[in-house]
């Protein structure tokens, strides 16, 4: 029977039951099972160690206690039982110790997780067998679903033996079976998206070697270390408010009916309840919140495979196609758009300044986005250099015209359908700011739109030539000169004190310019824009010829070749 349940696993899915039969060891298993058991005995210890203790005859005062609590302090008074003890509170104490185990399960499924895929990753291609994966009859969801189901095994081994501990100190804290199930799911969610994401990385980058797994697994031990602290201090009503979805901790202030992962903290910050989409509260009750962010782990998980769909069998292939790239594009613009429409307002703060702080927070969004398409639309030189050699040979592209194919081809160059993205972008953006109320933050928000749009342009031309570079390390470059022009200006303007207030013109020209629009003047804008638009104008003529060189010179050496 069990040999039976092998072999149809082996028929199912391969490479599960290759992950399966090389993890799955005896002294693997024991090791797993002891780490779980003494994690979680080391666990109980510390929460035990938090309990009050006899101490003569003097007044004690303790988390766990149930006496009143005195002037200016939280922490309740202990009282004697009768017995030589005090009065516990055990649903709060187990509610502590559910707390701390969900909160040690996420970082370790998450951080270990995918630190162990991305470093299975980069073996396979160390060792020359990626590419054989790549050659087999299996399809991508197979292959790679295996990997991401097979590679952590053993850590899913150590969360399933921590599950019982889990479960009981829920029902103890007087938690809901259903509201558990519902953390576990979002968990789930969340898994499947940086799993994913993880192995998209590990495909991408390993070019960086032995670093790209420490890279991933610390980049999202950063993430989960500063969202956990943004969920423990209550939303902020700033479009970064959605990073928080991705964090299953958004679910445990719903479970121990606080909004502070504190354990020393018992009051309820209400901004948490007040965390909203497009004004529907998402923040009211648990069902909202959780239902909200499986459909977003789940939309982004969706992207992330349609990469891996198109970067697996082809790493020669651009990441995305043009037509995927605008349908992101728009995805992303409404899920972001949605956080930015209730602003917090202060009595420092209006609610236009609100506004205005909220959609600088977006354009920084958009800069990130952006540089990841660029990134996953721009072709390298031999491609570049296929197209402009044999799109002229090609029916489509003579019927449909240049302009149809850098919009829609695979292999034409990206500046056009990045220009197209942001069309996209700012279609969905500029609505929005032409309803705000009259105010003076109105027209710099639609002239920063406008100015980072052209920016954005610019870095995606500056890419686009760089790759058709002769070098063998022409993504390097291209990396390193738009990273450069990003971070290297704003840090140069800080070191000579020019403040975006004192000296606006210059930041203009900067990867921020949104920060400087509202002090500079109509005429700054106006050279600016003019200023970019000579620029683009310039490098896109030296782009059209360099690809007309390239399909030329190829050509030129074909005939050569074949006359000689």
């Amino acid at each position: 029977m069990a040999l039976n349940l092998v072999n149809q696993l082996g028929e199912w899915n391969p490479q599960l039951f290759r992950e399966i039969k090389g993890r799955l060891k005896p002294r693997n298993i024991l090791i797993a099972v002891a780490m779980s058991f003494l994690g979680q005995l080391l666990l109980l210890m510390a929460f035990a160690g938090k309990l009050p203790v006899v101490k003569d005859s003097m007044r004690l005062y303790n988390r766990y206690c149930t006496g009143s609590t005195e002037e200016y302090s939280t922490i309740p008074a202990c009282l004697f039982d009768g017995v030589g003890g005090f009065v516990i509170n055990w649903s709060l104490w187990w509610q502590d110790v559910f707390l701390g185990l969900s909160l040690i399960g996420i970082f370790a499924l998450l951080v270990v997780g995918i630190y162990m895929l991305i470093s299975d990753l980069s073996q396979e291609e160390r060792r020359r067998t990626l590419n054989f994966l790549r050659l087999t009859p299996g399809s991508t969801l197979s292959i790679l679903g295996g990997k991401l189901l097979g590679v952590p095994l053993l850590l899913y081994l150590v969360a399933a033996l921590a599950l019982p501990l889990h479960l009981v100190a829920g029902w103890a804290g007087d938690m809901g079976l259903s509201q558990i199930l519902a953390f576990y799911t979002v968990l789930g969610a969340s898994c499947l998206f940086f799993f994913s994401g993880a192995l998209l990385f590990g495909l991408v980058g390993n070019w960086l070697g032995g670093f790209q797994a420490w890279l991933g697994g610390g980049a999202i031990l950063l993430f989960l270390s500063i969202s956990t602290s943004v969920i423990d201090g209550g939303m902020n009503h700033y479009p970064t408010d959605w990073l928080t979805l991705f964090n299953p901790a958004i679910l445990l202030p719903y479970l121990i009916d606080s909004s502070s992962l504190d354990v020393v903290n018992t009051y309820p910050n209400g901004d948490f309840w007040d965390l909203g989409w497009f004004y529907l509260p998402l923040g009211k009750t648990i069902w909202m919140m959780a239902g909200f962010a499986i459909l977003n782990a789940g939309l982004w998980s969706y992207w992330i495979w349609q990469g891996l769909n198109r970067n697996f069998h082809n790493p020669t292939a651009t990441l995305l196609s043009k037509r995927q790239s605008y349908r992101l594009t728009a995805c992303f613009e409404v899920m972001i758009l949605g956080f930015a429409l209730n602003p917090q307002v202060h009595e420092w703060k209006s609610y236009a300044e609100g506004l205005f702080e909220n959609l600088e927070i977006l354009l920084v969004f958009n800069l990130i986005l952006f540089l990841g398409l660029i990134a996953a639309l721009s072709p390298h030189r031999q491609t570049m250099q296929d197209w402009a050699r044999y799109r002229h040979a090609k029916r489509s592209s003579r019927k449909a015209g240049i302009m149809a194919d850098l919009i829609w081809g695979r292999t034409s160059p990206a500046p056009v359908a990045i220009f197209l993205n942001l069309a996209i972008a700012s279609a969905i953006l500029l609505p929005w700011i032409l309803l705000w109320s009259p105010s003076e933050y109105k027209t710099p928000a639609i002239l920063g739109l406008l100015v980072t749009v052209g920016l954005i342009v610019f870095y995606a031309s500056i890419g686009q030539l760089m790759l058709l570079l002769k070098t063998p390390k022409r993504a390097v470059w291209a990396a390193t000169m738009v990273g450069g022009l990003i971070i290297l200006p704003p840090i140069m303007l800080e070191v000579l004190s020019m403040s975006p207030s004192v000296q606006p013109l210059v930041w203009l020209f900067s990867a921020f310019p949104w920060a400087s629009i509202q002090y500079a003047a109509g005429t700054s804008v106006l050279l600016a824009l003019a200023g970019q638009s000579l620029a683009l104008v310039l490098l896109n003529l030296q782009l059209t010829r360099q690809l007309k060189k390239a399909g030329e010179s190829s050509t030129k050496a074909l005939l050569s070749g074949q006359m000689s």
